[in-house]
């Protein structure tokens, strides 16, 4: 094992970010501020990416496959030593928490910028963590403290333990390598599910059990120590709004923290952290029942994705910080220095599709256009205009961070920065963080990790407009299509003759329901009136025709509303509302009412792929009998295995594609009989 070693208070020149996307350009902002050179390195289909544009240079690595790039020990040093690179910040994810890579670095003698190997490899172990924490006193849940060696292994431990458990891959993170069981089946099914998932993401299958606590809130605290003794706690950040274990919507400080709970929390992660003489950035996280009693989780060693929340509120940038103590200096702050100013709140922007069942979005950002950043609002993307989200790596497009004095107005900072983020040509979650901003429960706090799966239990739809809503979006279709059919008319005015001039009088269909309304327009805006209002509605601002956001003051409230043209249809969304509107002339709107809706194709017959991926093992054979419910085949997207069941009883026709193919979306793989 590599000794500590003993770092110079001189400042780096030049550092290397060993990772990629949002996190490695937010490095390099700060490394920029300090006026430290970076070095940034990429794989084969980041040759263009962000975080090698905002670089002083970069270095080529490997393959797009991470195991071929981002995970090569030996390529990264030898960037190092290739461009004098003294130091290597690791980001989060791929070698961040590896204690190899740590090794590697210090006998090149590059620093690495983080803990040490022996935090490393104890808190990188769940099984040994764990063990460490009791030792320390610190609260752990009841579980297992052994690797579990089979299915029938694992059914005999959560037994003693008592359903329902929760399998947890030991070198796991990321909700990669996790599954809850309430049943010995799900318990069987979940090892296995569990296992795969940890050899594939992190090369170690190793997994355990713990008692799975119901209703539970998450909530970590932020460390930050020195190699000289001094270990801090920034405040507690809660982290309950996840789904399938991955994080979605972080805020600090949490709701249901009170300050005693707090100090001992913050208590109980320096003993732990000190019990591995740990240095840098490192967060404890544990579960919280309703009585506020907690629980050791596991511990991250590294910076977590939602550490803006933190910078947040306590003025402190937490990548600087890093960097200072990997230079060997202290922190030059004291317990009672840190504060909590205000209220933060991150929400992970991810390429999926919540009307799919949050299934991968892969392809390209045809347009992509973050909310501007201000005192209140803050987004760390790492892609583009043009860029590519792959299939190889995490699905995050960017972190959209709100702040305000209060939560209640932090939440409604959140909601209008993202009416005006806009991202076209690839699904996103956008819509599904709109509405998490919208619920009362939310609002209220009362939250738990069970939130999403309670108040969402069929997946996501969007929700049905409110009156209030319904019509501003009808106002806003009109003042739309207005643009159009009065740019239309200038086009055709140059031809003498063929002059047309657009009447004022439409109809908007939205969902089948027609709105009749006037619509005048002037050099500042649109005046509509409307059966279906009280009084006329007016709308001020000019739109640039074809821009996807349509902002206005409507009835004297600023208003961003997303805007696609659909064919002859238009799609708004605007919160968490979306809605499809076609707007015709009064005598066309008549004779809409009498069209006929085409059915749906019969695809019944098909299994479809629901995502595009790797088809990692097909489970049944031509001619085979299947019941509703089967297993039929296992897809892996963005390293996560997804299993396909059959929906209904049937015969097995044909097997369209292989084990080992890549997948497209709605691509058949069975045909039934």
């Amino acid at each position: 094992m590599a000794q500590t070693r003993e770092y110079s208070t001189v400042m780096f020149k030049k550092i290397l970010i060993a990772n990629r996307g949002e996190i490695a350009c937010r490095v390099i902002k700060t490394a920029r501020k300090m006026g430290i050179a970076t070095v940034a390195v990429c794989s084969d289909v980041d040759r263009d990416a962000l975080h090698v544009q905002m670089a002083d240079e970069s270095v080529f690595i490997g393959p797009s496959p991470s195991v071929q790039s981002y995970l090569r020990i030996e390529r990264i040093v030898q960037a190092c030593q290739e461009t004098g690179a003294e130091a290597v910040h690791p980001g989060y994810g791929f070698l961040s928490e590896n204690p190899l890579f740590t090794q590697a670095l210090d006998k090149a003698g590059i620093v690495f910028i983080g803990p040490n190997v022996r935090a490393l490899e104890v808190m990188g172990d769940k099984i040994a963590s764990k063990k460490l924490a009791i030792k320390a006193g610190v609260n752990t849940v009841p579980g297992s403290t052994d690797v579990i060696r089979d299915p029938d292994d694992a059914v005999r431990i959560a037994r003693d333990i008592g359903f329902p458990v929760m399998l947890k891959a030991s070198a796991g993170g990321g909700g990669k390598g996790i599954r809850l069981a309430w049943n010995e089946a799900e318990c069987r099914e979940g090892f296995q599910r569990a296992t795969n998932e940890a050899q594939a993401s992190f090369g170690d299958g190793r997994v355990f059990i713990e008692k799975f606590i119901e209703k539970p809130r998450h909530i970590e605290i932020q460390l930050i120590a020195d190699n000289h003794g001094q270990i801090l706690h920034l405040n507690e950040r809660e982290c309950s709004i996840q789904r399938r274990h991955q994080k979605v919507i972080e805020e600090a400080p949490s709701a249901f923290i009170d300050p005693a709970t707090r100090q001992a929390m913050g208590a109980q992660a320096i003993a732990l952290a000190r019990s591995v003489d740990y240095r840098s950035a490192g967060t404890v996280e544990f579960i919280v029942d309703k009585d506020r009693n907690f629980y050791f989780l596991e511990m991250n060693t590294r910076l977590q994705v939602e550490h803006p929340v933190t910078e947040m509120i306590t003025g402190l940038d937490l990548v600087e910080l890093m960097i200072r103590v990997a230079a060997g200096e202290p922190l030059g702050l004291t317990q009672d220095q840190i504060g909590i100013n205000g209220w933060a709140i991150e929400s992970r922007v991810y390429a999926e599709d919540p009307y799919r069942g949050f299934l991968p979005a892969i392809g390209r950002l045809m347009r992509y256009q973050p909310p501007a950043e201000n005192a209140h609002v803050r987004v760390d993307t790492g892609v583009t205009d043009g860029g590519e989200v792959s299939m190889y790596y995490d699905p995050m497009i960017a972190k959209l961070i709100t702040w305000d004095h209060d939560r209640d107005r932090a939440i409604r900072q959140m909601r209008h920065a993202l009416d005006w983020f806009y991202i076209g040509g690839l699904g996103n979650n956008t819509p599904f963080l709109a509405a998490l901003m919208n619920h009362p429960q939310f609002k209220s706090g009362d939250i738990s990790t069970d939130f999403i799966a309670e108040q969402y239990p069929d997946g996501f739809q969007s929700p049905v407009p409110p009156e209030a809503e319904r019509h501003l979006l009808v106002a806003v279709a009109a003042a739309v299509h207005r643009y159009h059919v009065d740019r239309d008319a200038s086009i055709t005015q140059q031809l003498p003759g063929h002059e047309h001039h657009p009447g004022d009088d439409w109809v908007v269909v939205v969902d089948g329901a027609h709105y009749p309304l006037t619509i005048r327009r002037d050099a500042a805006g649109f005046t509509i009136d409307a059966a279906h209002q009280k009084q006329p509605l007016r709308i001020d601002g000019l739109w640039h025709l074809g821009h996807p956001l349509f902002e206005a003051r409507i009835d004297g409230e600023l208003v961003c509303v997303q805007v696609e043209r659909d064919g002859i249809s238009y799609r708004l969304s605007h919160h968490s509302f979306r809605v499809k509107a076609l707007v015709l002339t009064p005598s066309v709107a008549e004779y809409q009412k009498q069209m006929l809706d085409k059915p749906a194709p019969d695809l019944s017959k098909y299994l479809l792929s629901p995502m595009p991926g790797l088809l990692v093992q097909v489970l049944v054979k031509p001619g085979e009998n299947v019941k509703a419910g089967q297993d039929l085949a296992i897809i892996e997207a963005m390293k996560m295995e997804n299993v396909l069941r059959a929906a209904r009883d049937g015969t097995i026709s044909e097997i369209r594609v292989e084990a080992g193919a890549s997948l497209s979306v709605d691509q058949v793989i069975i045909e039934f009989s």
